[in-house]
């Protein structure tokens, strides 16, 4: 299993920056994927961003170029750097984790961006 502890969310004006972390229970080498996902009040929860365990990133549309996504794996943990924030972006954050074939979860963490 993979315990994971967000942190890091909060309040922003638009054009601020924010910057999330999720710290893993275990070494992130052993996680095939971890990742970032949100939910806007009344919407599904959707992809921001993903880091594998080779290093790749992948993003979500709305967010290249704003966010970056980055593994410290020395403190089993994952970051993503919110820039330019937009009202847009106000939702609950999770982390997610990929390990052996089955998804774990934060228990989120609420980003709001004022216009």
């Amino acid at each position: 299993q993979v315990q994971l502890v967000e942190s890091g969310g909060g309040f922003v004006q638009a054009g601020g920056r924010l910057r999330l972390s999720c710290a893993a229970s275990r070494s992130i080498f052993s996680i095939t994927r971890m990742g970032w996902y949100r939910q806007a009040p009344g919407k599904q929860r959707d992809l921001v961003a993903t880091i594998s365990s080779g290093s790749r990133t992948d993003y979500a549309d709305s967010v290249k170029g704003r966010f970056t996504i980055s593994a410290d794996n020395a403190k089993n943990t994952v970051y993503l750097q919110m820039d330019s924030l937009k009202p847009e972006d106000t939702a609950v954050y999770y982390c997610n984790a990929e390990y052996r074939w089955h998804d774990y979860w934060g228990q989120g963490t609420q980003v709001t961006v004022s216009s």
